[in-house]
């Protein structure tokens, strides 16, 4: 979801840019319509953040500590395509 918004909002800040340029401004050629649209969009933005998950794949959950003289060991080892990472447990 993050790359997804991050991705749109790079998108409609460069189409923006190059889409917007602007006469001069002059008092009162719709610099209260500029703000209020500001507004607008950073309320919809500011939504859909608040509105997002926190965690990718639901809360913090507790997790039971391994039993003592146990530890995890990472492995790297190729397997013809490349580098791939195996976890194992070794206890003593």
């Amino acid at each position: 979801m993050k790359k997804t918004l991050v991705a749109f909002l790079a998108i409609a800040t460069i189409a923006g840019s190059s889409v917007a340029v602007a006469p001069p401004a002059k008092a009162g050629d719709g610099v209260g319509a500029g703000i209020a649209a500001g507004l607008i969009g950073g309320a919809i933005v500011g939504g859909a953040i608040a509105a997002s998950r926190p965690y990718p794949y639901g809360g913090p959950v507790y997790v039971d500590a391994p039993p003592p003289g146990c530890y995890w060991h990472r492995d790297r080892f190729w397997d013809g395509y490349g580098w791939r990472f195996r976890s194992y447990q070794v206890c003593n």
